[in-house]
C-alpha cells in the first residue's frame, strides 16, 4: 500500500495495519529460523512498508501538534 493511501485512513486503521505488518515480519523471522522456505525479498518489503507507515503516522502526529 502506498503512503498516499495510508494518509487517507484514520489513525485507528493505521495502527491496525502496523500491527498486522509487525506480525507478518515476526512470522517471516520464525519461518526462516525453523528452516522453512521463505522468499528473501519479503523481509525488505515488509520492513519498508513498516517504515513507510510509521513515517505517515509521525507526519500526522506532527501536524496535529502544530494545530
Amino acid at each position: 500500500m502506498s503512503a498516499k493511501e495510508w494518509r487517507a485512513k484514520p489513525a485507528a486503521e493505521q495502527k491496525d495495519e502496523l500491527l498486522k505488518l509487525r506480525r507478518e515480519q515476526f512470522a517471516l523471522r520464525m519461518q526462516r529460523a525453523t528452516g522453512q522456505g521463505v522468499k528473501p525479498d519479503q523481509f525488505g518489503k515488509v520492513r519498508k512498508s513498516i517504515a513507510r507507515l510509521k513515517t505517515v503516522m509521525r507526519e500526522a502526529a506532527i501536524a496535529g501538534e502544530k494545530k
